[in-house]
């Protein structure tokens, strides 16, 4: 039997891929229909003129996805039972007919929470945005390089569940760089790996957290830490911030089960808390009997002098739960982070990750492990922090160049910082507005990932600046489009590099 089959020699497909297609679309158009003897392999290379080899591949393709089927002594026929059947589901509807009465009101669903609140992604000329890194800034071919080579000696790991704690090898690495770059002494065993910040607070409040529990936030915070908090049905009691970072000063002195915050680099307003309120915050910990989660998010790029020792790396009593991330240092499409508990909670941390989703996808963590354990992922640090240190540097100077002494806070480390208006300006929600209608993006302290309760001290007063996304050329262009703006508002905003309305800086 011949079959009706027209091979294109000068296609750029391939003759088996031609073969295999047409083979298909006869079987499936029902040319050949099941249980019909097809050619040998000899008798229809030759039909063809094509290689016998070229037609054995591609008959063999067709048996390993059920098309053909192969019997000894009689020959190869189309499947009685093809793969399409097995995998569409045939709709049907129900016949019944409800009775009246009879429908059951589902219970209330249990669960409250908004999603956590993301920046604007329409496009804009200026986007100051203060949680992401430029495209441009990732390590695409060494990193290419080591997911190719971590691939190859993949063996069983995609067909096996790993630990739900997370590659061995990752959590070694990270325990050894946190040794150096924040003094903190851990094991592996204390390490989880996470799908990012997110999912390692989620794991921390899923610990500690019921419902009435009191969980005590900086003010401002990050919104997706109080947003998460609420979700689990959390008292929440705010502390406030000054140029010194949290207010321990102002912590209850009991009641309190779990306290979350950002110490080496405040968020939003990037004030760092100096070691005498570590001291006295741990002390505080230690005598009420609260967890502390400590958010690092950004610690991989400081300015000036040498990091502070992490809270965790001066807790003696066993009360700081660790939060960190590559989000900021690689980019948070990778969705890797890590969650270090003290070790009374290895086994119940361990066991609610397993719970949550037994474990992240193991390609990117070993690829990650590679890439920390070469020194490779120390070089892009040392990379990045030199180029938002030049970035960092920029927009300060264009700030003042167009602004005049601007009051700015969180300027020793991270990837953003804040600026403080005088009195004589609108409102910093009245400025990110006009700013967004003339394309360039800068934030109040309400929007985005920011939250304050209530009217706090910088709630209304306070512009956050991103300047890891933008390249220099764009941060003065930005900040110039700014200045051109804001120069068309009423008489009594004058913006000048000479205003002698504005109050020398004194949050630097």
């Amino acid at each position: 039997m011949a079959i009706p089959i027209e091979l294109d020699h000068s296609s750029r497909e391939s003759l088996q891929g031609q073969l295999f297609e047409q083979l298909r679309n006869l079987i499936l158009g029902g040319k050949l229909k099941p249980g019909t003897l097809i050619p040998a392999s000899r008798v229809l290379a030759e039909q063809l003129g094509i290689s016998r080899n070229t037609v054995l591949l591609v008959y063999d393709r067709l048996i390993a996805e059920g098309y053909l089927q192969a019997r000894k002594a009689i020959g190869t026929y189309v499947n009685l039972e093809l793969p399409e059947t097995c995998l569409a589901a045939t709709r049907r509807t129900s016949t019944l007919v409800p009775v009246r009465g009879e429908t059951v009101k589902r219970p209330v669903i249990p669960f409250i929470g908004q999603p956590p609140t993301v920046n604007q992604t329409q496009h804009l000329d200026f986007d100051f945005c203060p949680d992401r890194i430029g495209f441009d800034l990732f390590p695409h071919k060494i990193w290419r390089r080591f997911i190719n080579r971590t691939f190859t000696s993949a063996s069983t790991h995609f067909t096996e569940c790993c630990d739900p704690a997370g590659l061995s090898q990752l959590r070694e690495v990270i325990a050894a760089h946190l040794g150096v770059a924040r003094a903190i002494s851990v094991s592996p065993e204390q390490i989880i790996i996470t799908a990012g910040s997110q999912e390692g607070l989620n794991l921390a409040a899923r610990l500690l957290v019921k419902e009435g529990t009191l969980v005590a936030t900086e003010n401002p915070c990050y919104h997706g830490a109080k947003s998460l908090f609420e979700s689990y049905y959390a008292k929440l009691i705010q502390i406030p911030v000054d140029e010194e970072g949290l207010d321990v000063a102002q912590l209850p002195r009991e009641g309190v089960s779990l306290l979350y915050v950002t110490p080496s680099h405040q968020f939003p307003l990037g004030f760092t808390l100096p070691i005498e309120r570590r001291l006295k915050l741990l002390d505080w910990a230690r005598r009420c009997g609260a967890f502390i989660i400590e958010d690092d998010y950004d610690s991989d790029f400081r300015y000036r002098g040498s990091p502070l020792t992490a809270l965790m790396g001066l807790d003696d009593h066993g009360c700081v739960m660790y939060l960190g991330t590559f989000s900021k240092s690689m980019g948070a499409g990778l969705r890797l982070g890590y969650l270090v508990v003290p070790k009374s909670l290895i086994p119940a941390a361990r066991t609610a990750k397993a719970l949550l989703n037994n474990g992240n996808a193991w390609l990117d963590q070993a690829t990650m492990a590679d890439f920390i354990q070469s020194g490779a992922y120390g070089n892009h640090l040392r990379r990045m922090r030199n180029i938002y240190s030049k970035r960092h540097d920029c927009l300060i100077e264009a700030l003042r160049e167009h602004f005049g002494e601007v009051q700015l806070s969180g300027l020793e480390s991270g990837l953003h910082l804040a600026w403080h208006l005088p009195e004589s300006y609108p409102d910093a929600s009245e400025l990110r507005a006009i700013a967004l209608r003339h394309g360039v993006g800068v934030y109040s302290i309400g929007s985005g990932t920011t939250f304050a309760f209530g009217k706090c001290g910088y709630s209304a007063r306070t512009l956050v600046l991103g300047f890891s996304s933008l390249n220099e050329y764009q941060i003065r262009a930005g900040v110039r489009r700014m200045a051109d703006v804001f120069s068309g508002l009423p008489a009594d905003f004058i913006f000048s590099g000479t205003d002698a309305r504005a109050e020398p800086a004194s949050i630097l």
